[in-house]
């Protein structure tokens, strides 16, 4: 757990999301805060933030751009790797620049779970095709067939620690319609890629992204704003880094749902502030029963026990749930982290 003092702690249960798109974001920014009892200018607001990002406190400081809203698709995979060639299978699949994330989990047999991203769908296929043949595993494609919930925000123990998903700022600034299209011009793939990972942490970092692209900075704060509006930005703010929070439990709970009440049952698991992803997937007979993700983070194994025990109830008023119905595959390596490619899946998206 990183040694965070009590405004750096007000500051990201403020700002995980909810940062303003305007010219000078820090001032309206720093202003909320002194308004719920924070005492912060907003040129150390900005040195905190900057701190934070600098120390590893955060993965990355901006807006989080929605892949799939981009173009292109990704794709949840599990496999064996048999323990004796678990190394070499790992090395074999993360040679693929399609696998972005790849992690160990606890489970019996599927124990290695990845995931695809491709600027084409019809890739999926033929990277999976690649995989096999090359270790000798067989993959099980889980695909997500609904998305209830993507939204991973790591409170901290704090001023604000209560306070409801944080300050929403995003209201401020200029005021924009979302576009009928799904495709992007050749200035907004400019700014995708140019904002992918994250905005520059500096005092002024729209005018300093409107600099890079020799853009005007209305521009940028308009056409941020309308990604939000439209799904292809889903939120902007600080995006910590868990673990150094001190979320070391990292659970993917999996459930085998009765088809007639799962989609009833995802909006009601979804509404769990613990709850950071939520998904209905596909089963694969006689391997893998479960159709339905819920992913939870935990400070420990006891409060991760506890998340999942009330994810259960919940359940439980829906059917009868028995030990056979569910699972936690709690993650024990991280393999492969790299990130979902954007820039690629941009261009194939860009008129």
């Amino acid at each position: 757990m990183t040694d965070l003092d009590d405004a750096d702690r007000a500051i990201l249960n403020a700002y995980q999301g909810g940062f303003p798109v305007v010219a000078d974001p820090y001032e309206p920014a720093a202003e909320a805060l002194r308004e719920r009892g924070v005492d912060v200018s907003a040129a150390a607001l900005h040195e905190r933030l900057a701190a934070m990002d600098e120390d590893g406190v955060l993965t990355r400081f901006g807006a989080l751009i929605n892949a799939e809203a981009i173009g292109g698709t990704a794709t949840l995979v599990a496999m064996h790797a048999p323990e004796e060639r678990f190394d070499e299978v790992a090395e074999q699949v993360n040679a693929h620049a399609e696998v972005a994330h790849n992690y160990e989990r606890e489970h019996p047999h599927l124990n290695m779970w990845f995931v695809v991203s491709v600027a084409d769908e019809d890739r999926v296929d033929e990277v999976l095709a690649e995989i096999e043949d090359e270790t000798g595993q067989e993959t099980y494609n889980l695909p997500k067939q609904r998305e209830f919930h993507v939204g991973a925000k790591f409170p901290v123990e704090g001023p604000l620690e209560d306070s409801d998903g944080g300050i929403d700022l995003s209201g401020l600034g200029p005021d924009v319609e979302p576009e009928d299209r799904d495709g992007l011009t050749p200035r907004e793939r400019d700014l995708v890629v140019e904002i992918q990972g994250g905005l520059p942490t500096t005092r002024t970092p729209y005018e300093d992204v409107a600099d890079a692209l020799d853009e005007d900075v209305e521009w940028v704060l308009e056409t941020i704003k309308r990604f939000d509006a439209e799904g292809k930005v889903r939120r902007v703010g600080a995006v910590p880094n868990h673990y150094s929070l001190g979320y070391s439990e990292n659970g993917m709970t999996v459930w085998d749902v009765p088809d007639e009440v799962v989609d009833e049952v995802g909006e009601e698991i979804a509404a769990f502030d613990f709850v950071t992803h939520c998904y209905r997937r596909p089963r694969h007979e006689g391997v893998w029963p479960y159709n339905f993700f819920a992913m939870t983070h935990g400070r420990s194994e006891d409060e991760s026990e506890r998340r999942v025990e009330e994810i259960r109830e919940t359940m439980a008023d829906h059917w009868d749930v028995t030990d056979e119905d569910w699972d936690t595959l709690f993650s024990t390596g991280i393999l492969k982290k790299t990130g979902i490619r954007i820039e690629e899946r941009a261009d194939a998206n860009t008129a």
